[in-house]
């Protein structure tokens, strides 16, 4: 009766089944790309500190990784030590007779990492997705 002919659906339902393994995976995947990131930008951030006693570099931490409401993610990188504020942003002298400039340990590795963040979110994301799809 009709001569339209015949279709393999069975490529479709594999696809089907792999996308909703690739959403159900996406958000370890992205938590897993934020602790990456946050491992990178400590790093970065303990090679530009300076080392008179080391405390200030044995310092710095990674925070827990917070979900946010709106969908966000939020995770702090720390350093306790007291004057960690002083040898980041610069400070008065102790006779209060010049300035200390900062080293901005933090804040030029956070700026390097924007930048590099790009080309480290593409191949992370080319790789999950051969993951779940082949090539």
């Amino acid at each position: 009766m009709s001569g339209l002919g015949s279709f393999d659906f069975s490529d479709v339902k594999k696809l089907q089944k792999n996308l909703q393994r690739m959403q159900k995976e996406f958000p370890a995947f992205m938590e897993d790309c934020i602790r990456e990131l946050a491992g990178r930008l400590l790093a970065k951030t303990i090679a530009r500190t300076p080392v008179l006693t080391g405390d200030l570099r044995r310092g710095w931490r990674i925070g827990q990784v917070v979900k946010l409401p709106g969908g966000g993610v939020h995770v702090e990188i720390t350093n306790n030590v007291e004057y960690a504020l002083y040898v980041e942003f610069g400070h008065v002298t102790r006779l209060r007779t010049g300035w200390v400039n900062g080293k901005f340990m933090l804040t030029l590795s956070e700026q390097e990492l924007e930048r590099e963040l790009p080309g480290i979110m593409e191949k992370k994301l080319k790789k999950y997705m051969e993951k779940h799809l082949g090539r």
